[in-house]
């Protein structure tokens, strides 16, 4: 039951995408990975599309005369109540809580929000709820007796224009850290934007070698890296001699070689 919707999603949709690597290897395209562009977002977005306005409108011969929708509605004890879209979005949103700082600022994710009245309710925990495929803004609620009450909407500082996503968010927060950066809601959107450029127009292994070098720590002084360099040639001329033989490793070729 499974395995049919796989294929054709893999037949009807994936397929006709720019980047998709085939059922298997000897259908893989030469330029798959020149091609792909498609990023997790988009991905969803054309899932849901095409579930909702074509899987789902087909008469399927096992169900007679009706679409796949007609006989999930045939089906219902009762008409469903239809929720606001605004209700909806509540409800599928995700819930945590935080305590308010000075200044009325919040924190999610390594991001920093700022949101209106938050000053007066500084030192005191409220619920925060958001989408996890935007996190650039979120709702934030006060538990009065057992209601939760509605305070205000909070934006992350310096993004409030932007889209950022809870995975991306989390991902790049890493990278930066990675890279011994000062982390920020700025360099957390620039790694996502950066990240997103060079994955899309370069090979397999050029963004594995760009991506150890986005990790490299941040380079030392000009004084301190030729401190450093005088120090690495002292230890390799006390430690090797004339008939020493070094061999030199070409990790990138090992990874081809070995696939890894």
């Amino acid at each position: 039951m499974v395995e049919r919707p796989f294929k054709t999603l893999n037949t009807e949709v994936f397929s006709t995408r720019p980047g998709y690597t085939g059922g298997n290897v000897q259908e893989r395209p030469e330029d798959a990975e020149k091609d792909a562009c498609l990023t997790l977002k988009e991905l969803e977005i054309t899932i849901v599309r095409y579930i909702v306005d074509n899987y789902n409108q087909r008469i399927d011969a096992r169900m007679g005369e009706q679409t796949r929708f007609q006989r999930w509605e045939s089906g219902l004890l009762s008409v469903p109540d239809h929720l606001s879209e605004r209700e909806l979005d509540i409800c599928l949103m995700k819930q945590s809580r935080r305590m308010v700082q000075k200044g009325g600022h919040l924190q999610l994710e390594n991001l920093i929000y700022k949101g209106e009245y938050l000053g007066g309710y500084e030192g005191e925990t409220v619920i925060i709820r958001y989408d996890p495929r935007d996190i650039t803004g979120i709702l934030v609620y006060r538990l009065e007796n057992t209601k939760e009450v509605f305070l205000t909407r909070a934006f992350a500082v310096d993004l409030e224009s932007e889209s950022l996503s809870l995975t991306d968010a989390k991902a790049s927060a890493k990278r930066v850290r990675d890279a011994g950066k000062n982390l920020s809601n700025r360099t957390v959107l620039r790694e996502v934007e950066d990240r997103s450029n060079f994955s899309q127009k370069k090979t397999k292994k050029q963004r594995q070698k760009e991506e150890q070098e986005r990790v490299k720590p941040s380079l030392p002084s000009p004084v301190l890296k030729q401190e450093r360099e005088l120090e690495d040639e002292s230890i390799l001329s006390s430690s090797f001699s004339d008939d020493d033989l070094v061999e030199v490793i070409d990790y990138e070729q090992l990874q081809e070689d070995f696939d890894f």
